[in-house]
């Protein structure tokens, strides 16, 4: 977080010494666009994933179980949604923890056990708990100034735009340049902070259940049986890939620098490890 605010502010020092822009008009118009996201981000994850948010009547079962977990975490009950999907997995989102969802598709449900789902559950209320939401929309707000910005630079330059009054390079690609370069580092430290924010929601699964085996045992099944479903099904929901618990491309050729998720393996480890320190030994 350090870096990135500290890349932020080398941005706008570069931008605002080349420029002479109302760039608090860009950032007011980017503000509004970064409220609108954390306002309304629930319903957003639930509309892409189509997402059907189910009452006690329509799953007994699985609001008995997210009850029993958030009275174990001390959060207030989310509301609770079903993706009508056989791809295992699950998210929860939502701006704090009393304006939040979690949801679980179908195929996680069935495809699991019971203590399973409960530490996938336990993962997802860690999310909740942790603010994560919150977080990685703070963290993304200048990365989408960069991104508007290398837009304008873009279209400027295509645009005929002129070129600096002292000789040098044309403004707009400097703007260009800039904003991008900042956009891509930028980028992979929005990365690195969604897979500590893994990380964390791991250990607070492990925290609420007291059962690091359920939660190792639910990422691996989960990913195996995703290797399993019709690559159709799959790209029905790649778009919701950063909110999973698990990416639908979780054999992503990708280096682990432009990974949302940390590496499986990593993740298993760090719970073994965990388990030990429970003195609750598994083998990996």
């Amino acid at each position: 977080m350090f870096l990135l605010g500290a890349l932020y502010v080398g941005f706008f020092v570069v931008l605002i010494n080349v420029i002479e822009a109302p760039f608090f008009l860009i950032i007011l118009f980017m503000g509004g666009l970064a409220l609108l996201q954390y306002y309304t981000s629930d319903k957003i994850a639930l509309k892409a994933s189509r997402a059907k948010v189910v009452n006690r009547d329509e799953a007994p079962e699985l609001h008995d179980m997210v009850e029993r977990l958030c009275a174990m975490a001390d959060l207030p009950k989310p509301r609770i949604a079903v993706v009508p999907t056989d791809v295992p997995n699950a998210f929860a989102t939502g701006r704090n923890p009393k304006n939040s969802v979690v949801a679980v598709t179908e195929g996680l449900w069935y495809r699991l056990s019971k203590p399973e789902v409960e530490g996938v559950l336990a993962h997802e209320l860690a999310h909740i708990g942790n603010r994560d939401v919150a977080i990685m929309t703070i963290s993304s707000f200048f990365a989408m100034v960069a991104a508007m910005l290398m837009r304008m630079g873009l279209w400027g330059g295509m645009m005929g735009g002129g070129r600096d009054r002292s000789g040098g390079p044309p403004i707009w690609l400097i703007m260009f340049v800039v904003s991008m370069v900042t956009y891509v580092i930028s980028y992979v430290l929005i990365l690195m902070i969604s897979r500590y924010r893994e990380y964390a929601a791991d250990r607070g699964a492990v925290l609420i259940t007291g059962a690091p085996e359920n939660l190792m045992s639910a990422l691996q099944k989960i990913a195996g049986q995703i290797a399993q479903i019709p690559q159709r099904d799959l790209r029905e929901v790649q778009g919701m890939n950063a909110f999973f618990i698990v990416p639908t491309t979780v054999k992503s050729s990708f280096a682990e620098m432009f990974m949302t998720h940390p590496p499986l393996e990593k993740r298993l480890a760090r719970l073994a490890t965990i388990s030990r320190e429970m003195g609750r030994p598994v083998d990996l």
